[in-house]
């Protein structure tokens, strides 16, 4: 790996605004759209991975485990690597291409970090044309979110818009058709889905749909749940209702 000089500068104060583990760094240096690293820290084998597939960053600083956590919040699972870097920019609306089977995820006011890493994670594996928040009431792309996404916050593009209402009558001009999701539905999800391109939209946890927003969709539906349990995690809906859109339709 050549002489380096290993890292003893100070740690920061421990922050969220840093991406950790080692498919979201590894995500973020992959993608074209990122500015260069400010810092990136690594172990010695880490900084070994790092140089075999991208060269040397300038930013590339070689530290132990406990400098790297240091810098982050406590227990963050780093597996020996941290990055900060400017965020990317949001996609626009107009970006989404209303192609036949297409799928866009829509988040409303869903905010746990966690949730919504695992959610575009799952856009992701399902090729989701991407995820649609409000800028307002949305986590930062970082930290613990950007670590349970395991690079999907690189791979999924998303938007932020000011209001969902609005957003989703730009998208149906568009060509767009929205579905919600909210339990009170009639009909199951399977029943209501078709071929057209489709916004699914999605609650939070305690509130669900807020009316204005489920108003605004084309279709409420439901996911049938045989076991009669009539609750499930925003993230694990979000999955099923992702396995279920990405099935051929005509």
């Amino acid at each position: 790996m050549g002489s380096q000089e290993r890292f003893h500068k100070r740690p920061e104060r421990p922050s969220e605004d840093w991406l950790w583990g080692w498919h979201a760094v590894e995500a973020a240096l992959s993608n074209p759209r990122r500015a260069e690293p400010e810092r990136l820290l690594a172990t010695a084998d880490r900084a070994r991975e790092i140089e075999a597939r991208f060269g040397r960053p300038k930013a590339l600083q070689i530290a132990d485990n406990q400098l790297i956590a240091q810098n982050l919040p406590q227990g963050a699972v780093h597996q020996g690597v941290a990055l900060r870097i400017q965020p990317l920019e949001p996609a626009g609306l107009d970006e989404f291409e209303a192609a036949a089977g297409a799928v866009l995820l829509m988040l409303d006011q869903v905010t746990d970090p966690q949730n919504v890493g695992a959610i575009l994670r799952s856009a992701a594996a399902f090729g989701a044309s991407g995820v649609i928040l409000q800028d307002r009431n949305a986590p930062r792309f970082t930290g613990a979110l950007a670590k349970a996404a395991a690079g999907a916050v690189d791979r999924v593009p998303v938007a932020r818009v000011v209001n969902l209402s609005r957003a989703l009558e730009e998208l149906a001009e568009a060509g767009w058709r929205a579905v919600g999701l909210t339990g009170a539905a009639e009909r199951d999800l399977a029943e209501a889905l078709d071929a057209r391109p489709t916004v699914l939209v999605l609650g939070s946890e305690g509130e669900g749909l807020r009316r204005l927003v489920a108003e605004h969709c084309d279709e409420l539906a439901k996911i049938a749940m045989p076991g009669g349990f009539e609750s499930l995690n925003v993230s694990n809906a979000a999955a099923i209702a992702l396995y279920e859109a990405s099935r051929p339709r005509t």
